[in-house]
């Protein structure tokens, strides 16, 4: 607030005004009258010195803010008057990591006119906070303070261009990454998963092939590499019908060109764990830790599995048998090498009575559902329930009968419970086998990844057609849970995936005219830990204007 002083020479009045900035416009309002020169030399020696020194208390003391609002006038149509601030946590991370240089980067390289950065930022702000179609995202990306600078036929003009320098924005990811928090590559995780479209008709990357949501759809297929504290790395996008055994190999050996790392431990699901995989990390500097089906093995390895006695608890040397153990909690283990196609490797084999129960409660769980679906004739896929249903067309005489009979196979049921409790691990590391078995048992992130892009991010059903387009999409998904992950080591891993995406979701303000923006939030724990650990406020009676331009401000300078 500052002062004014309006009027003839010999009527002028002082007052007390403020600026105001609206829609692009700098204006000011008076907010005091605070009486003509005439009036108030009579009260004071030197009207004008006073009305300044009033005014300073007045911006010291934070005048509170009067609204004058009628219920007799109607709100003007069109007028937007709610927005979401939760974003801009969201782009101090995307700040952080240098992704406005990255843009400014990659544009500067194709001279296009269009603002790279504004259709990144809000492509990915969109995906975690409104996941939608491309066309949907343009219209919720204007729900943020910040206006998109861009139009919708920007946006797929900028997704070719995302793809052509995907290995570019992953390597520069990674490089960022390293100063916003701290990155462990001792370990990384790989897994693969598939994305479907509501499509029939096969087509480029979109392809027939094993879909792990058993749907009746083409579908693509997408490696990724997370790192032992959690955080996404690097990813891939492939046809739908590729082996994804074979996405291994390309998309680490772009780790290893394009990041410059060079002594990993590559961890793996049974799936993924080909021999050939398993050679290509038996070099020096890398390794690799995966799952080993029990039920795959060879005879004799079986056999001597699944024999209760020669079992050690870790840090003992003492030989135990599994048949006498009482405690669910206590993990026993054998470990041998073994040679498969000349190729030597590690075997650990772990047993728990915790892991057994968990198995058994799962089973059984899925015999009473395969009770009531007696009868049934839809095929049905490996884990199913249905695979406890023993089908016959004969009578227990060797004739034909007349109809099929169903019944429980109690063989098949016998059979998988023998291997109750039982977990294998195949590595050339010569580390202690606890250590083995805590690097295995957090492939439960990268599982966890997907979960979180195919639930929360809603990066399925894929909405469209062009290769090119598909793969930016999957790149803005990508960069969209780095930073999500960033988040949320921020804020300790005290909060939930639901709560902080719903926590930003909720985060909306008022618009009030030539004033500022009304929190219509709730503040709670997850408020005052964002604001805490990002510094700055927003859970003010009023933000002000000039207050969001600050706070703006401040989310895109990297500190």
């Amino acid at each position: 607030m500052r002062l004014s002083v309006k009027g003839l020479p010999n009527s002028r009045s002082l007052y007390v005004i403020k600026s105001t900035y609206e829609n692009g416009v700098n204006s000011s309002k008076i907010v005091e009258k605070l009486g003509t020169l005439k009036e108030l030399q009579l009260l004071h020696s030197d009207p004008v010195a006073w009305a300044k020194d009033y005014i300073a208390k007045l911006n010291q003391e934070q005048q509170e803010v009067l609204v004058r609002l009628s219920p007799r006038r109607e709100i003007k149509q069109g007028v937007q008057n709610s927005y979401n601030g939760g974003y801009m946590f969201l782009q101090k991370l995307y700040t952080e990591l240098n992704l406005d240089g990255i843009c400014k980067e990659i544009s500067l390289k194709y001279k296009f006119e269009y603002n790279l950065d504004s259709i990144l930022s809000r492509l990915v702000f969109s995906r975690i906070l409104y996941p939608a179609s491309k066309l949907a995202t343009l219209e919720l990306s204007k729900k943020f303070f910040e206006y998109p600078m861009f139009e919708l036929h920007d946006i797929y003009r900028a997704l070719e261009v995302i793809e052509k320098e995907s290995d570019f924005i992953q390597s520069e990811l990674y490089k960022n990454s390293t100063i916003v928090c701290k990155r462990n590559t001792s370990v990384l995780y790989y897994d693969c998963t598939n994305y479907f479209f509501e499509i029939e008709k096969e087509s480029g990357l979109k392809q027939y092939g094993y879909s792990k949501e058993h749907r009746p759809n083409p579908i693509v297929q997408m490696g990724l590499f997370m790192d032992a504290n959690g955080m996404p790395l690097a990813f891939s996008i492939s046809a739908g019908n590729t082996n994804e055994q074979t996405t291994l190999q390309p998309l680490e050996q772009k780790i290893l060109d394009d990041f410059k790392l060079s002594k990993f431990v590559v961890c793996t699901d049974a799936g993924l764990s080909s021999l050939d995989n398993r050679k290509f990390n038996n070099v020096t500097n890398r390794g690799f830790v995966t799952t080993q089906s029990i039920k795959k093995l060879v005879e004799h390895l079986k056999t001597w599995t699944l024999d209760p006695k020669g079992w050690r608890v870790v840090g003992s040397e003492k030989l135990h048998d599994i048949t006498e153990a009482t405690d669910p909690e206590t993990i026993f283990y054998k470990e041998r090498w073994i040679n498969e196609n000349e190729f030597s490797q590690r075997l650990i084999v772990t047993f728990s009575l915790k892991y057994k129960n968990y198995q058994r409660s799962i089973r059984n769980a899925q015999i009473e559902r395969a009770r009531t679906a007696m009868g049934s004739t839809e095929k049905f896929p490996q884990n199913s329930y249905k695979r406890f249903i023993k089908r016959t067309h004969a009578t227990k005489d060797g004739e034909v009968a007349s109809k099929t009979i169903y019944e429980l196979d109690a063989n098949a049921i016998a059979e998988e419970e023998k291997y109750d409790g039982f977990y294998g691990v195949c590595t050339n590391l010569g580390d202690n086998v606890a250590e083995i078995i805590k690097i295995n048992q957090r492939r439960w992130e990268i599982e966890e990844c997907f979960r979180i892009m195919k639930s929360e991010f809603k990066a399925r059903p894929v909405y469209l057609i062009k290769d090119d387009r598909i793969k930016a999409h999957f790149m803005t998904c990508f960069i969209a849970l780095l930073i999500y992950r960033l988040l949320e080591k921020r804020l300790d891993n005290k909060f939930t995936c639901k709560q902080i995406i719903e926590g930003l979701r909720e985060m909306n303000f008022a618009k009030i005219p030539k004033e500022g923006y009304i929190p219509c939030y709730t503040r709670n724990s997850f408020s005052d830990a964002l604001h805490e650990k990002f510094g700055f406020r927003t859970d003010k009676e009023i933000l002000t204007t000039s207050e969001l331009k600050k706070i703006t401000k401040w989310t895109k300078k990297c500190t």
